[in-house]
């Protein structure tokens, strides 16, 4: 049976194109602030340096060693931002417009808020909510300071998942869909085997604690804080909240109606507390079910995907692409090279600079975390969790 094939992405067209854009806007930059120096917001911010649109005015972390690899990794040797411990020096700064804020998802909330008020654009890394309740104080928050926000599920951003959006969901091309499967796993910096050792001089532990319960210090509660519900929703919030955002996209539904989840620690007796694998089964409205599942052990993981499962065909939509088979008729294979990173933060860009709306506002990153609140609720109670009547409440299925 013969193919057909399509390409969509950047390739090297689109880096050419971004190198002009440095040149272009040379004198037109935005003036940033990264808030939260860790791997994350590493990556996210060297993808805003490379739309050549953005000056990095200021690094913001707790800890003095995570600034300096910021600043390692992102700066020019002949520049040096500004460095400070306190979120409040970074929002003061008049050379700063807009921050990423790539922080433990804990501190999501008071940091997002708190640059709102100060007048700044923001880029918000996923989760958005860190707890269910925090939904509508994003909402109105960004509505009281007509500022712009976009939250970090990047294929809100990429080509081929809007393509796959309007050529066949829109035109109805996989029937009824009853499943649709999430899978991703193996994430080696989720399994380091983390020492104790006294605490840093240059942590400041109680920046860090932020609004989360009280505790001494401990090494691995600060190097490995998605392993502890207090600060990281683990592996359901940190995959599940993408998955779970492409099939409620595509299916037009922002919330399932209820959830059951089960997991554990099955390897990893390491002292963390959240899952090192889980299974969630989400069950929405218009009669189908999202299941999902990821572990951070080294399992094979050839593709991290979302899989929608219809009555007139089925579709695999990963971040390279995805692949259409209908039950008759051809396969549609498109293929992406398209560096989605710098797509998201593009639309960012788009918006802060003319007012466009960015692909994932303040809305979308809340129902992508929807599902999200509802799984872990469902796994912490060992019951079935959904929605009150009024969608404010968790609460048991019985």
């Amino acid at each position: 049976m013969r193919r057909r094939d399509f390409m969509v992405g950047a390739g090297v067209a689109a880096f050419a194109a971004i190198s002009r854009e440095r040149v272009r806007g040379a004198n037109d930059r935005i003036g940033m602030a990264l808030i939260g120096g860790g791997r994350r917001g590493r990556e996210v911010m060297k993808a805003f340096l490379a739309t050549g649109r953005v000056e990095l005015s200021c690094i913001c972390d707790v800890y003095d060693v995570q600034r300096g690899r910021a600043t390692e990794a992102l700066v020019k040797a002949g520049e040096k931002p500004y460095e400070t411990n306190a979120i409040e020096d970074a929002l003061n700064r008049r050379d700063v417009d807009a921050v990423l804020i790539g922080s433990p998802d804990h501190l999501h909330l008071t940091q997002t808020t708190a640059a709102l008020r100060a007048g700044k654009h923001v880029y918000l890394e996923k989760p958005t909510t860190h707890n269910f309740d925090e939904g509508e104080k994003y909402i109105a928050a960004v509505k009281a300071s007509n500022r712009v926000l976009q939250t970090g599920t990047q294929q809100r951003s990429g080509a081929h998942y809007r393509q796959a959006k309007e050529d066949i969901f829109e035109r109805g091309k996989l029937g009824r869909v009853v499943f649709a499967r999430a899978v991703w796993s193996d994430f080696p910096w989720q399994r380091r085997k983390i020492e104790p050792q006294p605490k840093p001089s240059g942590l400041d532990w109680e920046g860090f604690i932020g609004p989360a319960k009280k505790v001494p210090f401990e090494w691995v509660r600060y190097d490995a804080w998605r392993y502890f519900p207090d600060y990281g929703g683990g592996l359901l919030a940190d995959i599940l909240t993408h998955w779970a955002d492409v099939a409620q996209w595509m299916m037009n539904e922002p919330a399932p109606e209820s959830a059951v989840a089960t997991g554990g620690i099955y390897q990893l007796r390491d002292g963390r507390v959240n899952p090192d694998t889980v299974n969630a089964i989400l069950q929405y409205k218009g009669g189908w079910n999202l299941t999902f599942e990821s572990t951070v052990l080294p399992v094979r993981n050839e593709r991290a995907s979302v899989f929608f499962e219809g009555t007139a065909g089925t579709l695999d939509i990963a971040r390279d692409g995805y692949i259409f088979r209908p039950n008759k008729g051809e396969p549609q294979i498109v293929k992406s090279t398209e560096n989605l990173e710098v797509a998201h933060v593009a639309s960012f860009l788009d918006a802060v600079k003319t007012g466009a709306p960015p692909s994932a506002p303040v809305q979308v990153g809340v129902e992508a975390c929807n599902p999200v609140h509802l799984a872990k609720a469902a796994y912490w109670h060992k019951r079935r969790m959904r929605f009150d009547a009024g969608g404010k409440k968790i609460v048991e299925d019985v």
